[in-house]
């Protein structure tokens, strides 16, 4: 280990120490998050500009991931046994069974609703920033991931729709648990869902099993919940790690050389934020309180580019922070990183279409193929659940059933990890505004918070 690298290291271990002092003192998690964000891209740049080569560089930041992608690993640990005993958890307290397909359409309408809009404005923003394939180069790393996205394009063409929704069944739900396909989050939602409905039915049928029912339901979901808030309080640290990887090993010249696309992408997708909060507004939700409670969700799905990764703290910040009732909650949460998602799904692959449509003599501009391209978006946006990939697969399946070449794909692989930070939020984002558009119109909010959750919510972790 060289004098370089330790010094690395023991700079990096200085700002976790600092945000662990910062913590002890009582800050709140909003503020720790934001010093994690500026520290860890203020370190990344300077690894960038003092390391003397590539290699150094990389061997801190093999370092660094064990805390970055270590915190990833335990939000993924709690996912599924949040999701099972989180819905399992909400049907029991659900007055009526028949609510939960009300709430379960209502989510669903709006994600796809948010979705549709999302296309729209990746359209008109392609083209008004005169976006065109002409002039991008294809290098060796291109070739090699367009042969990739070739090889899965087949993959993808392959599965129909009603394959797609037989995949949703959970024939082996211990397999699914293990996250074994890339439809499992949707199958345990559905396993907790059926176990909740039997719970509802033996308590109905037989007043004796209620009680024990209820109480272990409560207490399953209070462990569960408990364990969560144990690595929520690990939020700033993982930001911290992360955001170091993202700056330290962004290539500028990459970026410079596809500037426009980056632009647009993130004027678009600050549009759909824009959407986002005037859609909360009309359901009585001030869009300035609404983005400041969401805003450390929203930094660490920027930071880890994972959705489902994003699922606990989503569900956390909807009950404590936006008053969403847990199966409103679990549900947009859990269907909003699988289906409708407005970065992935809606304005990725609808701004590729408009950039190669010239390139095979399609006006991408008229009606038909506007209405044909956002049709095909929204129904492609159940189909990333089955496929998985995100954003990539969402456009394997966009650009073919348009008539398209995929070539694109492939060419933009220098700047999408800059890109997908940002689509992920989004995503995030709308599976919020979802929850809290259901909560809202049916009128469902959570009780008073207790004590407890005061705290939570309050200036202290």
């Amino acid at each position: 280990m060289s004098f370089a690298l330790i010094a690395n290291l023991l700079g990096f271990a200085v700002l976790l120490y600092g945000l662990n002092y910062l913590q002890r003192k009582g800050k709140t998690l909003s503020r720790l998050v934001l010093v994690g964000v500026v520290g860890g891209s203020l370190f990344g740049l300077l690894l960038q500009l003092t390391s003397s080569s590539p290699e150094l560089i990389k061997a801190t930041i093999d370092w660094v991931n064990v805390v970055g992608n270590g915190y990833v690993s335990l939000l993924k640990m709690i996912i599924m046994p949040l999701i099972l005993i989180s819905m399992i958890s909400a049907v029991v307290k659900l007055e009526k069974s028949a609510s939960l397909g009300k709430i379960s359409g209502l989510t669903i309408g709006v994600l796809l609703f948010t979705t549709l809009i999302s296309a729209l404005i990746g359209i008109f923003v392609a083209y008004g920033f005169d976006l065109s394939i002409e002039g991008l180069v294809q290098g060796s790393r291109e070739t090699a991931r367009l042969a990739l996205i070739e090889s899965r394009a087949g993959q993808v063409s392959d599965i129909s729709i009603p394959q797609l929704l037989v995949s949703f069944i959970p024939a082996n739900p211990f397999a699914d648990l293990t996250g074994a396909r890339s439809t499992s989050m949707i199958a345990v939602v559905i396993f907790g869902i059926l176990i909740g409905i039997a719970a509802l039915k033996v308590c109905a049928e037989n007043e004796k099993l209620a009680k024990p029912i209820h109480t272990a339901v409560d207490t399953a979901q209070a462990l569960i919940m408990r364990l969560v808030k144990m690595v929520m309080a690990l939020t700033p640290y993982g930001i911290l790690a992360l955001m170091t990887k993202v700056v330290s090993t962004s290539d500028a010249a990459d970026i410079m050389k596809l500037l426009s696309f980056i632009v647009a992408s993130y004027v678009a997708i600050f549009l759909m934020f824009v959407v986002h909060g005037f859609l909360v507004s009309l359901v009585g939700v001030s869009p300035k309180t609404y983005f400041q409670k969401i805003w450390p969700v929203l930094t660490f799905a920027f930071t880890s580019r994972s959705s489902a990764a994003t699922i606990p703290l989503n569900v956390e910040a909807q009950i404590t922070k936006l008053n969403v009732p847990p199966a409103i909650a679990n549900l947009s949460a859990s269907f909003g990183a699988t289906i409708g998602q407005n970065g992935c799904a809606g304005i990725y692959p609808a701004m590729l279409a408009v950039m190669v449509a010239p390139s095979v003599g399609i006006d991408p501009m008229s009606i038909s193929f506007i209405v044909s391209l956002v049709s095909i978006v929204i129904i492609s946006s159940f189909g990333i659940a089955g496929v998985g990939g995100g954003a990539t697969f969402a456009a394997l399946i966009v650009l073919p059933v348009m008539g398209l070449p995929i070539e694109i794909v492939a060419l933009l692989i220098s700047i999408e990890p800059l890109i997908d930070m940002a689509r992920t939020a989004l995503n995030v984002s709308g599976a919020m505004t979802a929850g809290t558009i259901t909560s809202r119109l049916l009128k469902r909010k959570q009780g008073a918070l207790t004590e407890p959750q005061k705290q939570v919510e309050g200036s202290t972790i």
